[in-house]
Formats: structure tokens, sequence, C-alpha cells
């Protein structure tokens, strides 16, 4: 595969997994089962189809170090430095550039945090997209869905569709972004729409033909863009994401074609701390690793505390993470709302701990 690449987006914090998530150790380089890395294991399933010269990873500059220490097959200049964090869309375009700059005809733009079980699956499906993309076609894979999430965006295929290789590729009709409780309720029941996972493949022509048609950057600039001038152009990309940006309005417009391919392969985005059900063999008490729980009328709790004894009384549906430094408690149902918990360290002085 000399001429596809694969972009690996791991500038994001995950800071719904604070506070064993930090500024300068974030989820990706976390080990959540107690082996790799979130980012080894995305780097290492790409193998055998890519190797080290054929992946790329976009972070920051705070996460330079750890991600270096975790990758060291791949090569340093494999490794591309943001200026600052501009959402995704300038990433993608970034690694339009660079895989043109090294001779690339295609490439994948995948997440570096996400959990896949199926792995020969996720390889197969990853293939399949590449056959699909065509000239004016931007892929994407879709998650089939287990729940009425209103933390992700949905994406709503066509009726009909075609087989590529082992896959079922259907055109996109449309997405639906973090719907209300109601609309993903009806979404699930529906038994079509599927998951956004965040995980595109294309052509790069037909990435920099959507990108020209909507206004998103100029030619000039794109043939510019280079490691001598990122910091003078970066500020100009589109700080949106690849789907506001490109892959919602390329689905209204009839001259570009959106495809899916559904994906059954035992994916988590390990969102936030209750996932940890998703992918951890489950206990009485509820899942996490510890050095050891004792409990007593207690269930669905989210343990994280290795090297500790967790003892848990009468209690549940508990979030409890222990660092060493920092001690979490909190109630499953509000997982979703740590990010209040950074700001207020941030108000009193200490942003040491995020």
């Amino acid at each position: 595969m000399a001429d596809r690449y694969v972009l690996i987006l791991a500038g994001g914090r995950g800071t719904r997994f604070w506070p064993l998530s930090r500024r300068n150790l974030p989820k990706q380089c976390l080990s959540i089962d107690g082996g790799p890395t979130l980012i080894q294991q995305t780097v290492r399933r790409l193998a055998p189809d890519f190797g080290p010269d054929e992946v790329l990873i976009l972070t920051g500059p705070d996460m330079v170090v750890p991600i270096r220490a975790q990758l060291p097959e791949l090569p340093p200049e494999n490794i591309l430095v943001e200026p600052s964090g501009r959402n995704t869309l300038p990433c993608a375009i970034w690694g339009l550039a660079e895989v043109r700059r090294r001779g690339g005809k295609a490439m994948a733009v995948l997440p570096s945090d996400h959990h896949i079980a199926d792995t020969v699956g996720f390889r197969s499906l990853l293939h399949d997209a590449f056959a699909a993309a065509g000239p004016r076609s931007l892929v994407t894979l879709g998650i089939r869905p287990s729940r009425a999430e209103t933390g992700f965006g949905w994406i709503e295929p066509s009726a009909t569709g075609r087989t590529v290789g082992h896959s079922w590729v259907r055109p996109v009709h449309r997405f639906v972004e973090k719907p209300p409780h109601a609309t993903a309720n009806a979404m699930l029941a529906a038994g079509h729409f599927l998951w956004n996972a965040g995980m595109f493949v294309w052509q790069l022509d037909a990435f920099e033909a959507a990108l020209l048609a909507f206004g998103l950057i100029e030619r000039d600039h794109l043939a510019e863009l280079g490691p001598d001038t990122l910091h003078r152009l970066w500020p100009r990309l589109p700080a949106t994401s690849i789907d506001y940006g490109v892959m919602e309005r390329a689905a209204e417009d009839p001259s570009f074609e959106v495809l899916t391919l559904p994906a059954d392969i035992g994916w988590s985005d390990l969102g936030s701390w209750p996932a940890l059900a998703e992918v951890l063999p489950a206990e009485s008490w509820g899942v996490g690793p510890a050095g050891a729980v004792v409990a007593v009328r207690s269930s669905e709790n989210i343990v994280h505390a290795p090297g500790r004894l967790v003892a848990l009384l009468g209690v549940d549906g508990l979030i409890t993470v222990d660092t060493g430094d920092v001690l979490l408690i909190a109630r499953r149902e509000d997982a979703q709302d740590v990010r209040e918990l950074l700001a207020a360290l941030e108000s009193r002085g200490l942003s040491r701990y995020t």
C-alpha cells in the first residue's frame, strides 16, 4: 500500500477521562486494560497493511514526548506537531498536503483513542473503504448502534448500496449531529441508522476537490502548506471539524458522493468513565481495575485504583478514580460533566492537576 497512508489524530486531551487523562499524558497515551496504550493499539491494528513509514501521527506540542516514547517504531518525521488546536479539519488538510508531498494517492483519517475489539474485521473494512473511495467520493465507517446515544453524530444511509470486497457500501442520505434523546430513540428503533465514529477514507484528489468547492482553502495555500510554512498558514485554515466542514456539505452536494460502510467491530470511543463497562469484564459490584475490591450491597460502580484496596458499602452507580494526587468521586450520570471540574480547577489556580 505504498500510495496509501493513515493519519492518526492524537491532539485531543480526553478530558472526560480526568483525572487519569492529563494535559501532558492524555487518554490516547493511557492503558485502559493493562496492556498497550490506546495509541499503541491504534498503530498496531494497522499492521501488516501499513508499515511505520505509512503512518502519520498528528498531535500537539505538549504531547510529542510521550507519543514518541510510546511509538519508537515510527520515523521521527512522521510525528506531525500542530502549532495550536483548531479542530480536526485543519489536521486533515495538513495531512493531505503531507501525504501528497510523500507521493501518496489516498489516505485514511483515524482517531487515536478508540477501542476496537475485532482488529481483523477493522482491517478488512479499511481495505474495502479504500477500494470504494473514488475521484469524487468520501467514505466514512459507520458503527451499528447499541443504544440511543445523544453524544454521537448519527448517519442515515440510503436504502440502496453496492458490494465492495466483503462490505456493503451505501450512500449517505444525511448526517444527524448529537440528537436529543427522543430523536436518538427513534433512530435506534428505525434500525438502519449508524453512529459516526470519525473514521474517514478518501483519495487525495477527492478531498482536495471538496475543500476547494466549499471554499475551505485556496489552492495556492494548499500547495504552499508544509513544515516551513505551517506557522504562517495554520491560522488561515478553517477551525472546524471534518464533519461540519466537509462531510455534511458533501452529502448535500450532488457533485460528490458520500459513502458509509456499516461496521460491527467491537467499537467504543471510550468517551467517559462509564465506557469501561463496554471493554472490561464485569464484576458483581461494577467494573474497573483496582488492587482489590471488597463490595457489600453495591453494584454498577466504576473503579480505577490500581494498587489500592477499594471497599464499597451500599453504593450503586458511583465513579471512583484514585491517581495518587487526585481522588475523583462522582455519580455515573454526571460522567459527561467532568469538564466542569477542570474549569473549577483552572479558576482556583489548580491547573497543575489538569
